[in-house]
Parts: structure tokens; C-alpha cells; sequence
């Protein structure tokens, strides 16, 4: 997951043209795969909910704000999922990105995860997203990599969450190091009242099935709740069952960059077709697996990727 991302507009005045053309045309092959997988899923459950995280310039013609709205990848996804807009430790604020969601949020549902160092920032991360029209999710040092469930509920509420736009907040919780079962996770989750979970297909290696995600769509009020899995469609992952263990940086080919800070990921071109036959398209397709499991929706990863692979930092 990227936890701080440059927006375009900082990228092209760093880019000479001929880099600032491969970026165009790799973001046009991102949009493309975002709205191949929407239309994917969709045949099964019209109603799937797609949201990307960050990448948000995707939404714009030419990945430009001015040239206005992408109107087939909007109609593909349902939201925005962006991480650290206001606070990234401490406050810091993304201006450059703030300003396209308030755009966005006009048509689309805007789902912010805060990283703050001090418990004292918590409130004002919340207020900052809910003053904007966002549904935020903060975390602290202790749960940087989303895997505790805060006491916090912002906005929790007794009402049915039957479509995104309904959420009033959301629990982001895609480690599941905390818990000793698959069990033990889902009663943690139980008896919350998220409106809306976002976790892993899997735990430790094993997919949860129907039945168990199933058990998760009730908040402990008694009152539904959308459950979405996370899915990182940019970067391979060698926990993964997809991984073999001769794959390596180069080979197979589309296996192409590392991802610093995580030595376990890699960054893919995207567009090679068998990293696409592994993300959709096939009954053993990771989102085939996640329509299976009866998710309502997935959260995609590393939608950036279009850039990142091609970044010389």
C-alpha cells in the first residue's frame, strides 16, 4: 500500500515530456484495467461496489483536473479510497489532492484512512474529513498496518447500509496478526457497528468462506452492513497462493520493480496478461474468489502503479 502519494500535478513538473507521455498512456492502460474489472465482477453481481485507493487523478481526462471527468471510469467505480490526505503522522495537509476530491465527492462516496502519531490528533482527523462530506478511518502508530479495531466509531448509527452511499463510517482491517482464528476475527467484528468492513479474503493463507463473510454483513445492532475485500491489483505479493516459488524480480517479466519499504511485494506491469489472469477473468481469479466468498465489493490497491513502475526513485 502506498502511504504517501505524490499527485500528478507534482510528477509532470519533475518529468521530462517523453516520461510524462509514458505516465498518460500507462494511467489510460490503469483506467482501462480498473473499469475491466469492474465490468468483470459485474456480471455476477450488478450491484458490486469497486473502489480504488488513491490514484485519484484517474478520474480526470488525461489525468488533469482541468480537462474534467472521466466519465467511463466513473461509471465503473463507486468511491474513492485515499490515504493521508490531511494527516500523515502529523498534520499535512495534501492540498493538490483535497481539491480533486471536492470535485469528486459530489457524485462519489470519499473514504480517507488518517495515520496520526499522537492520539490527540484523532479528533481533528475526524473533523477535518466529516466537515469535508469524507467517512474517515484513524489510525495510530500501534495500528499502522490496519490491524486493530479502534474503540471510535465516528457517526455510529442504527441504521441499514444496503449501498455505499449510505456509510457513515468504516473499519480497515487487513492484518489479521491479532487474532489467533478466523473465528476469533469475526466475532471481534461482530460486535462492532461499522457501517462498512473492509478486510482480507484471506487469513493466514486460508480464504474466508460465504458462510463467515456472511456472518460479518450483521453490525451488533442487528442492522446491515457492507463488507468489501481488499485486493492489491498493482503490486504482486509473495504471501499469495498465486505466487510460485521460482518467481523473482525479472522473471516472469512482468515482475518489475521493487516496492521499497515491503520486501514482499514487487510492482507488475499491470497490463501483461497473465498478472490480469491472475486479478479477474477466470474461476481462479483472485476476484472470482472474492465474488465467490460473497463479498459486496473490493477495495483496489495500488492503482498507482501506473506511475510508480516507472518512477526512477
Amino acid at each position: 500500500m502506498i502511504r504517501k502519494i505524490l499527485i500528478f500535478a507534482i510528477f509532470t513538473a519533475l518529468f521530462s515530456c517523453s516520461e510524462e507521455k509514458t505516465v498518460d498512456i500507462n494511467a489510460e492502460k490503469m483506467q482501462k484495467f480498473v473499469i475491466d474489472i469492474s465490468n468483470y465482477a459485474r456480471v455476477y453481481d450488478p450491484d458490486f461496489i469497486i473502489i480504488p485507493q488513491n490514484g485519484i487523478e484517474l478520474a480526470f481526462n488525461n489525468i488533469n483536473i482541468n480537462d474534467g471527468l472521466n466519465s467511463s471510469y466513473l461509471k465503473a467505480i463507486d468511491g474513492f479510497g485515499v490515504e493521508e490526505l490531511f494527516y500523515n503522522g502529523t498534520y499535512a495537509l495534501d492540498g493538490e489532492r483535497l481539491s480533486m476530491l471536492q470535485h469528486l465527492k459530489l457524485s462519489k462516496k470519499i473514504m480517507v484512512s488518517e495515520f496520526v502519531y499522537d492520539n490527540n490528533f484523532i479528533s481533528d482527523a475526524f473533523s477535518k474529513n466529516y466537515n469535508e462530506g469524507f467517512i474517515a478511518f484513524v489510525r495510530n502508530s500501534s495500528n499502522y498496518n490496519y490491524k486493530q479495531i479502534p474503540d471510535t466509531i465516528p457517526y455510529e448509527n442504527t441504521k441499514d447500509i444496503s449501498n455505499l452511499s449510505l456509510a457513515q463510517n468504516y473499519l480497515y482491517l487487513i492484518n489479521s496478526e491479532n487474532f489467533s482464528s478466523k473465528q476469533e476475527m469475526i466475532n471481534a467484528i461482530s460486535a462492532t457497528n461499522f457501517d462498512l468492513i473492509i478486510i482480507d479474503l484471506f487469513f493466514n493463507g486460508e480464504e474466508f468462506s460465504s458462510t463467515e463473510i456472511n456472518q460479518l454483513k450483521t453490525k451488533a445492532n442487528g442492522r446491515k452492513r457492507l463488507v468489501l475485500s481488499y485486493i492489491n491489483i498493482g503490486a504482486a505479493e509473495k504471501f499469495r497462493y498465486y505466487w510460485k516459488h521460482n518467481w523473482k524480480l525479472g522473471n516472469p517479466k512482468w515482475i518489475k520493480k521493487k516496492y521499497k519499504g515491503y520486501d514482499d511485494e514487487f510492482w507488475v506491469e499491470f497490463c501483461d496478461k497473465e498478472w490480469q489472469d491472475i486479478i479477474y477473468g477466470n474461476d481462479n481469479s483472485y476476484m472470482k474468489r472474492i465474488i465467490n466468498a460473497g463479498f459486496d465489493g473490493a477495495y483496489l490497491d495500488n492503482v498507482e502503479a501506473y506511475y510508480f513502475l516507472y518512477n526512477k526513485d
